[in-house]
């Protein structure tokens, strides 16, 4: 089964950080991310929520709107697809996460739109 791991980071934590501190959190959860190995399917950092633009189609028209997104406190600051046995496991590697000492880490398993 393959799980999403949300790393879900309060919005201006990133600007506390020097250039140096960010490099070398950067690095760590690069590593933790080649220690998955074959679990890990893709993954990715995200830029703050500030360079974002969200779109919806409303009478058949795009409708874009620039982040940040003031509805909320935090921002997805990346994420882990994994490819895990059971959920348990995904938990257990949730819990490795560095993102874990400074964020909080969601996981969801991968599923069609229809299921329940």
């Amino acid at each position: 089964m393959r799980y999403v791991l949300l790393i879900h980071e309060p919005r201006e934590q990133r600007e506390t950080r020097s250039e140096a501190e960010g490099r070398e959190l950067y690095a760590e959860m690069v590593a933790f991310g080649e220690s998955l190995g074959s679990q890990l399917v893709a993954s990715h950092s995200l830029r703050p929520d500030r360079h974002g633009v969200r779109v919806q189609i409303h009478h058949e028209k795009p409708v874009l709107r620039d982040g940040p997104f003031t509805e909320s406190k935090e921002m997805l600051g990346g994420f882990y697809l994994v490819d895990c046995v059971s959920r348990d496991e995904a938990l257990a590697l949730a819990q490795r996460c560095p993102a874990a000492r400074f964020a909080s880490v969601e996981v969801r398993e991968c599923a069609p739109c229809y299921e329940g």
